[in-house]
Order: structure tokens, then sequence, then C-alpha cells
């Protein structure tokens, strides 16, 4: 049975093939560069086996790559070994919550968009518990105590100061939205001005009166990888985190974002408007 790959070694085998597709080279010809046979470059690009620096880039020169700020992000990308918190965690949650906090890891910068409740790395203890409990699947107390705990332990990685940008864009509803009953949700607030005021933090709300636009229906999270192309898109289904990396895709989000920006209260005008719910609740 091959190892489940990291999200660091999918990234990496997912962009050698796209350069190779791109290149018109066969599996063959990318097994000649690496000396390799060529069910090997196949795993390679399933991430399922480990390709050196040095080896991305004898296979970007192959291929005819000229972003060389991307080659090297992507070789850098591939030589890190290290072993994350989230480790600790495979086999205990499912493999798309590993891959979350993994590439949030990676990410230079996070800008994310909620619905329906605030960002996880976002969230209190508390509230969190609640939505678990709500899982669409019901979860064994046990399983719910687990997933709250990664998802605190990837609070603390991006909520820390001192962390990368962090930009949450919030709709008014999931500001509303009262999981684990009122005192739950006005804690929920407390915790999200509080954390509004950290530096890296940006907090921004959209309200209903900004009616709708593409994208207003779906909660998503991009990530900003070390090289643009190394950018990734988030969001999230009833069957697990899909993560989306086609230069299509990315271009598409990042025009949802700068819209969903656009529509956003101002910093100081956002903070007013959860000052304002909170004293409603």
């Amino acid at each position: 049975m091959p190892p489940t790959p990291t999200a660091r070694r999918k990234r990496v085998g997912i962009e050698l093939r796209k350069m190779r597709d791109a290149a018109g080279c066969t599996a063959g010809e990318a097994a000649t560069v690496l000396g390799v046979d060529r069910s090997k470059v196949t795993l390679i690009e399933q991430g399922t086996y480990p390709v050196s620096a040095e080896r991305v880039i004898a296979l970007a020169n192959k291929y005819g790559e000229t972003d060389q700020d991307f080659v090297e992000a992507l070789a850098a990308m591939a030589g890190d070994r290290s072993k994350g918190w989230w480790e600790e965690y495979r086999g205990a949650v499912p493999i798309g919550f590993l891959d979350i906090a993994e590439q949030e890891y990676l990410a230079r910068g996070t800008q994310s968009y909620q619905i329906c409740h605030p960002p996880g790395p976002m969230q209190t203890e508390r509230f969190s518990r609640a939505i678990f409990r709500d899982a669409q699947v019901p979860l064994s107390p046990r399983v719910v105590e687990t997933r709250i705990e990664h998802r605190m332990r990837r609070a603390d990685t991006l909520m820390t100061e001192g962390a990368p940008p962090y930009l949450a864009i919030v709709h008014e509803a999931a500001l509303r939205m009262q999981f684990g009953g009122r005192e739950a949700a006005r804690e929920q607030l407390d915790w999200l001005l509080e954390l509004s005021q950290r530096q890296h933090v940006t907090l921004r709300a959209i309200t209903f009166e900004s009616g709708g636009f593409k994208g207003s229906g779906q909660a998503i999270i991009y990530m900003n990888g070390s090289a643009p192309r190394l950018d990734t898109v988030l969001y999230d289904t009833v069957d697990g985190p899909t993560f989306l990396h086609s230069t299509e895709h990315l271009d598409k989000y990042r025009a949802i974002i700068e819209e969903m920006t656009e529509r956003a209260l101002s910093v100081d005008r956002s903070r007013d408007l959860i000052s304002k719910i909170k004293k409603e609740m």
C-alpha cells in the first residue's frame, strides 16, 4: 500500500505533470532525465514518491520552463521534508484536514470568505464545538473533541501575532448565526473583535444590503504560495475540501475575492456592525 502523499508532495507532482504536458514530453523522456524507470515518474507525479529539489530543476530544464521564480519555489517545496504539527493527527482526522493545515503552513498569506460561520481559525472553542455537533453526519464526542483540538492548533498557527497576513471577509449571515446559543454567539463576536485588532488580521463584513455577486454562495479560502503559480484555492463541499490549482481557477477566484473585497465594509465599519449585532442578541 503506497504511503498517503502529503499536500506538498501532491502539489509538486501536480506542477511537474503540468509542465510535462505543456512541453509535450512523455513519462519515458522524463524518466531518462532522472535515470529511473518511467513508473517512478508516475509515482512522483502522483505525490507518492519523493523527488529532490535538484531533480525538480532538472525536469523543469527539460520541459523548457522559463519562470525561474516558480521553479525555485517548487524546488524548495520539494526539498522541504519537515514534518508539521498536523502529522500528529494523521489517522485521527480526515486527510483533507491535514492538507488544509499543511497548505496554510505553506501560504504566504490567506484570504477567506465565509457565509454561514466565521473562518475556522477565528472560531472560539465553544462555537466550533457547536458547529461540529451539528455536522451533517453525526460525530461521536471523541471525534468532535479531536477535530476541535486540530482546529485550535490551526488557529494558534494563523492567528498568532507575526503570522502571515490573514484577510477574513465574513458575510453578515455568519455574524448572526447562533451556533451553541446566544451566549456562545456573543462570545464569538467578542473574539472576532479582539482578533480584528491584531496587526496581521484584516476582518471585513459584507452586509445583506450588498446583494448578490459571483461566488457569493460558496465558502472560499485563497492561499498565496511562495510564487503566484503555487497559489491554492480551497472550497468546502459535503464530501470534504476541494483544492484547485489550475491557472484558470486561480484567475477566476482572484477576481471573485477582489469583488468581495470591494463590496465589503471598511475595517472600522465592519467592527461597528459586529458590535451592533452583538447588542441586538
